[in-house]
């Protein structure tokens, strides 16, 4: 049934997206897609590189509680690592 799509069923499928969505938005839907797809791709080679880079011994608990994973914001895929956050040196 949906084995055979040619070129009249492409054309009338991009002509309905075109509708639905409006000229003015498709290029920038097309290049969010583009964006997720990067980061995607990156974080699932930084998960394969951490998985044969793991460390032999596990990190003790006081450098554990010390570290804080940081969540990056949508497309900035270099911050979200662990970091050691500095302590408070000031006095209230």
């Amino acid at each position: 049934m949906f084995g055979r799509l040619g070129a009249p069923e492409i054309i009338l499928i991009l002509v309905v997206i075109v509708l639905l969505f409006g000229a003015k938005k498709l290029p920038d839907m097309a290049r969010s897609l583009g964006k997720s797809a990067r980061i995607l791709k990156s974080e699932a080679k930084a998960m394969k590189d951490d998985k044969s880079a793991a460390p032999a011994d596990p990190p003790n608990p006081e450098q554990a509680a010390n570290q804080r994973t940081i969540q990056a914001a949508p497309g900035d895929v270099t911050s979200s690592r662990p970091v050691t956050e500095p302590t408070d040196t000031t006095k209230r």
